[in-house]
């Protein structure tokens, strides 16, 4: 069972293992390899912080597996860089990096996120900028219903601002249930 809970900053555990997950080489695309984990601290107390921003521990059977955000693009990531609807949601995930993969478990992990986002009625669309080098994220947006918009210059990257509706995420869902592309 996969379930979402808030992060635990002043855990110092729990710090060290996000510390692990978004410095590691391949999580290159997190843009935080040469942080310590007190940067990471404070950048995660940012967030915290920040009322249009918010981290969560995504646990799979209660363990510690993967890294949600979900913020308002109107005034978080990309201020200017697009015109919002109302609704839109902007998301990031990132799984634990593991030596031992599980085939499916990304794609299973996009999915949570997005139906947890989508749980809430206000959320209409979500809204995503992954790296434009970053063609194994693009894929799986594609899979599970974005539609690419285009791209836009970030200050600290290239993005390919893409939109995925709930209509779409339930279309491309119940599609990848028919084909069992989910295990």
């Amino acid at each position: 069972m996969i379930t979402f809970r808030p992060l635990d900053l002043d855990c110092d555990a729990e710090v060290a293992m996000l510390h692990r997950w978004v410095t590691h080489p391949k999580s290159a695309f997190w843009l935080m390899q040469g942080c310590d984990v007190a940067e990471v601290r404070e950048e995660y107390r940012r967030i915290e912080r920040h009322p249009h921003h918010e981290a969560f521990l995504g646990l799979v059977d209660g363990t510690p597996a993967f890294l949600a955000e979900r913020y308002d693009p109107r005034y978080v990531e990309l201020v200017g860089l697009y015109e919002p609807e109302d609704g839109d949601v902007g998301m990031h995930f990132l799984c634990a990096p593991t030596d031992t993969p599980v085939h499916g478990f990304t794609r299973a992990v996009i999915i949570a996120v997005l139906a947890w986002i989508f749980s809430d009625p206000d959320a209409l669309r979500v809204v995503v900028e992954p790296d434009v080098r970053n063609t194994a994220v693009q894929a799986l947006n594609a899979a599970v219903g974005f539609r690419v918009v285009g791209p836009i210059a970030k200050p600290e990257k290239q993005a390919l601002l893409s939109v995925c509706t709930w209509h779409d995420f339930q279309a491309a869902t119940s599609a990848l249930l028919r084909l069992g592309a989910t295990s």
